[in-house]
């Protein structure tokens, strides 16, 4: 395993934890945008409800966590000059 990778691991793994709760925190402002008072669907929710929100909890997760990773893949490019992984 190059030296590069091992370095960028707690990184790596600091900037996933980061891009949680930031999806969270994004997700939390969209459903309450779509005129929800609470922050996800509970138990007296119809099912459309429920997998819509996880749907859109999902979508933004993934955009949040590859702009994250990307983000921190090209930040360490440009100061080592080689791109983790």
């Amino acid at each position: 395993m190059k030296a590069s990778k091992i370095a960028y691991k707690p990184v790596g793994l600091a900037m996933g934890a980061v891009s949680g709760v930031l999806a969270g925190a994004v997700f939390k402002q969209v459903w309450k945008q779509l005129g929800h008072e609470e922050d996800a669907p509970d138990e007296h929710r119809n099912w459309r409800e429920v997998l819509s929100a996880a749907v859109l909890q999902g979508a933004i997760f993934a955009g949040v966590k590859a702009a994250v990773d990307r983000g921190g893949a090209t930040a360490t490019r440009r100061l080592t000059g080689t791109w983790p992984g």
